[in-house]
């Protein structure tokens, strides 16, 4: 499994890249970015089974890479992680294509859930 996790805080990449650990991800699965313009680079020159990502990010915003994403990848799950749930955001990203949504914090648990939900070989 390879996961690319975008958040422009280096902290919450900590705490979500902990998560995966536990959840069994090896640790060389899991690649970084801090923002969209980084993380569409890293998409364009590897293979990933899952894109997850933050909403708000400087330089190009999660919105904005799911879109760059979609343009190139339309199977590919991608997981918008925010700390806002109104409906009209969710609304905006359902219609730009996103897989799923996770609103910040959340728990190993609940994040396990949603990899297996799109990614079932993981566990």
């Amino acid at each position: 499994m390879k996961i690319l996790l975008v958040d422009d805080s280096g902290t919450m990449r900590t705490i979500q890249k902990r998560c995966l650990l536990k959840l069994g991800v090896s640790e060389d699965g899991i690649v970084e970015a801090e923002n969209g313009q980084v993380a569409f680079e890293s998409f364009s020159s590897q293979s990933f089974d899952i894109v997850m990502t933050d909403w708000n990010m400087p330089v190009m915003d999660g919105l904005s890479l799911l879109k760059k994403v979609r343009e190139v990848n339309k199977q590919i799950p991608v997981i918008m992680i925010t700390t806002e749930a109104e409906r009209s955001r969710v609304v905006t990203a359902i219609e730009a294509g996103v897989s799923d949504y996770l609103v910040k914090p959340f728990t190993a648990d609940t994040l396990n859930a949603k990899l297996e939900k799109w990614v079932p070989a993981m566990v």
